[in-house]
C-alpha cells in the first residue's frame, strides 16, 4: 500500500522532535496544580481590543454573516454537516496530543477511539458514528494544557478574525496550528482539507447561532463589554469548573 501505517508516518521527524523536547517539560509541569481562577477582568490594552473588535464586526457584517446564510441556503443539510463532522474529526489528533501532554490518559483514550471510529465507519470523518453510539468528543487545546502548567490567563485579547481570547490562550492557538500532526502528516491536495472543512464548519456554525451572535454584536449597548464578559465568563467556567457572574461583573456591560 502506498501509504502504510507505520508509526514513522504517524509521527514525522517535526513532531517527534517536539514530543522529546516538550514531553520532559510537560511531566515536571503537570504535576504543578493549575493557578487559582483569576477574578475580575485584565484588560490594560482595551483601546486597541476595541479596534480591531470594530474590524472584526465589519468583517462579519461584510462577508461572513451574508456568505454563511448563502452557504446554508445552498449546500445541502448533509453535506454542511458532514463538513461541519469532518472538520471536528481532523481537529481530534492535536487534541490528543494536548490530552497527553495534560496527562488525562482517559480523554485521550476516548479522542482516540473517537478518532479511530469515525474515520473509518464514520467514512474519513463525515459522519459522526462515535457520537452517535455515546464516545462524545473531550474538547481541549493548548492554552487549557498551559492552564494545567500553571501558566497564568494573561491579560484580554481580541485577535483579528478569530475574535476574543487571552494572552495565554493567543499562545495556544498559535502552537496549535503550527504543531498539528496532520499537517506534518498530509502532502499534496490533501493537506488543504482540514483548512478548507474548518472554514466551511465557521460559515455553519455562524448560520446555527445566528441568533446569539447577532444579539452580542448588534444588539448590546456595548458589544465589545458584552463579548469579552461572554468569553472570559466561559473560558474561565471551563478551565477551572465555575465561576460566579459577581466575580466577572463589568461596569461597561451596562
Amino acid at each position: 500500500m502506498e501509504h502504510s501505517l507505520r508509526l514513522g508516518n504517524l509521527t514525522p521527524a517535526p513532531v517527534r522532535r517536539l514530543i522529546f523536547l516538550v514531553l520532559p517539560v510537560a511531566l515536571g509541569l503537570a504535576a504543578c496544580a493549575p493557578r487559582p481562577a483569576p477574578s475580575g477582568i485584565n484588560d490594560p490594552g482595551e483601546a486597541q481590543n476595541r479596534r480591531v473588535h470594530t474590524l472584526n464586526k465589519a468583517l462579519d457584517k461584510a462577508i461572513l454573516k451574508p456568505l454563511s446564510h448563502k452557504y446554508m441556503k445552498v449546500a445541502p443539510s448533509p453535506f454542511a454537516r458532514g463538513a461541519s463532522n469532518l472538520a471536528a474529526n481532523l481537529s481530534l489528533p492535536g487534541m490528543i496530543a494536548n490530552d497527553l501532554l495534560q496527562l488525562k490518559l482517559t480523554d485521550a483514550t476516548s479522542n482516540t477511539f473517537r478518532f479511530a471510529l469515525n474515520s473509518t465507519f464514520g467514512l474519513g470523518g463525515l459522519i459522526d458514528v462515535a457520537t452517535q453510539n455515546g464516545l462524545a468528543e473531550r474538547n481541549t487545546d493548548f492554552g487549557e494544557t498551559l492552564h494545567v502548567w500553571g501558566m497564568p490567563e494573561g491579560a484580554y485579547l481580541e485577535l483579528p478574525i478569530l475574535g476574543p481570547s487571552t494572552e495565554r490562550d493567543a499562545l495556544g492557538t498559535i502552537v496549535d496550528f503550527t504543531f498539528d500532526p496532520l499537517r506534518h502528516v498530509l502532502t499534496g491536495p490533501r493537506r488543504y482539507v482540514s483548512p478548507v472543512a474548518h472554514a466551511l464548519k465557521k460559515l455553519d456554525d455562524r448560520d446555527t447561532f445566528s441568533n446569539t451572535v447577532d444579539s452580542i454584536l448588534y444588539q448590546s449597548a456595548d458589544s465589545y463589554a458584552q463579548e469579552r464578559l461572554l468569553y472570559l465568563q466561559s473560558r474561565r467556567s471551563k478551565l477551572n469548573g465555575g465561576i460566579s457572574n459577581a466575580e466577572l461583573e463589568d461596569p461597561y456591560a451596562q
